[in-house]
């Protein structure tokens, strides 16, 4: 008697039990608002695929690369040191290349035309990092709206039809909820994204900034 009445009270609280929820689901009773914000969660993982690895490859240097260039220099063979530097594709050759070709000139156009070479590398690191910003930022906002929208329209059905029941009105708001949370769930991954980024850039910036002191250092090096 007393198994049969816990089977009876099991099977009464599996009935009673609430729904579990699919996430999709979930996320479809976002509506409309959620195609916007499923387009920027792509173009943020697309640009940050994207950018991380080219400035990867703008960033990467051989260890070994400087003092090759700085023996080749002291030893006067020029060539050798142009052709390395042509040879390697990152932002450090290209801005080192460009003070070779202007080995024989003052130090100081020498600096500056690396200085330009340098500003154009960080400028194709930097590009369209931009887009993912605005997606950390816009992402919450296009959630709050879709937020705002969906209770606008539930309160207009509430007085249309003169319907006021908590539950009603309960499940309504959640729902409507649901795009505020992606929203900011959107925006936060594509601000961590930016910030990363961000952070290999200055990565590369002190590299490069590194090697054209040292580059420097080598030609001034017989007038000390």
């Amino acid at each position: 008697m007393f198994l049969l009445l816990q089977t009876v009270d099991s099977s009464a609280a599996a009935a009673n039990a609430p729904a579990k929820i699919k996430l999709f689901e979930l996320l479809a009773e976002g509506g409309v608002i959620m195609i916007p914000l499923a387009l920027m969660l792509v173009l943020a993982i697309a640009f940050f695929y994207e950018r991380l690895l080219v400035i990867k490859k703008a960033s990467h240097v051989d260890p070994n690369f400087m003092n090759i260039i700085k023996d080749h220099i002291v030893n006067g063979n020029i060539q050798a040191a142009r052709s390395l530097t042509k040879n390697t594709d990152n932002a450090v050759a290209r801005i080192i290349d460009k003070g070779i070709q202007r080995i024989g000139k003052p130090i100081e156009s020498i600096e500056k035309s690396m200085e330009n070479v340098g500003r154009l590398e960080m400028y194709k690191m930097e590009r369209n990092l931009n887009i993912i910003n605005v997606v950390a930022g816009m992402a919450p906002m296009f959630g709050f709206l879709g937020t705002i929208i969906g209770m606008v329209q539930m309160f207009y059905e509430i007085n249309s039809e003169g319907k006021f029941e908590l539950t009603t009105i309960a499940g309504g708001i959640y729902v409507k909820m649901i795009t505020s949370a992606t929203g900011l769930i959107i925006g936060l991954i594509a601000y961590v994204m930016y910030s990363y980024l961000n952070t290999q850039v200055d990565k590369a910036a002190n590299k490069m900034e590194v090697a054209s002191g040292e580059f420097l250092d080598v030609l001034q090096e017989p007038q000390r």
